[in-house]
């Protein structure tokens, strides 16, 4: 089977062989542009990215043999035209994870649901909070599925820079879940504190 970078250097004197890459990865770079903005904003991303894919195709470096890096590179700058509806799809996570928590029995755990849902709302609104290019480098790791050396590649910097900057993503994202697990307790010590004998 031909390595991506094959397909393209193939492609660049027979065309049609760049379909070839789309078969490969429009499934992956469509997932993760719908899980960013959303299914119909993904569509778009989806169908320019491999345009501008095609058209730069002579600039990649055939030496690799995954394009998924370039190729998710190319979406992420995309989508920060989409930003808005970015912090959009964000808050329709937040709410379809409630939603589907709810759904599964919404008198059963009911306290636990609730700290589910929670949960979420913290973590979203952590993840949206981030820088961009800290947001970019979680994102890609995490839903474009790519590794460090990945990450770099789509974005163009330094695997060090990777480390960075998914560090300090990862210790907002952790920060804002400790946070929330500290006001339950609170609330939690609030309840027994009130009910506990000699309460008032």
């Amino acid at each position: 089977m031909s390595t991506d970078g094959e397909i393209i250097t193939a492609s660049r004197s027979q065309p049609a062989r760049f379909g070839e890459l789309y078969d490969r990865h429009a499934r992956t770079v469509h997932r993760y542009a719908a899980r960013r903005a959303g299914v119909q904003v993904a569509d778009d991303v989806m169908a320019e990215t491999f345009l501008v894919a095609f058209e730069k195709r002579g600039a990649f470096d055939t030496d690799q043999v995954d394009a998924r890096p370039w190729l998710l590179g190319i979406a992420t700058t995309l989508l920060r035209k989409h930003a808005r509806l970015e912090a959009k799809a964000w808050r329709a996570l937040v709410a379809a994870d409630a939603a589907t928590i709810l759904a599964a029995d919404p008198m059963a755990a009911l306290g636990d649901t609730l700290d589910a849902a929670a949960a979420v709302r913290r973590i979203a609104g952590a993840v949206r909070r981030l820088r961009d290019g800290d947001r970019d480098a979680l994102l890609l790791y995490a839903w474009g599925d790519l590794d460090y050396e990945g990450v770099a590649g789509a974005l163009g910097i330094p695997i060090g820079t990777v480390r960075s900057r998914l560090n300090r993503a990862r210790t907002k994202l952790r920060a804002a879940f400790d946070a929330g697990d500290a006001r339950h307790e609170e609330v939690d010590r609030g309840r027994v504190d009130a009910v506990a004998p000699g309460a008032r």
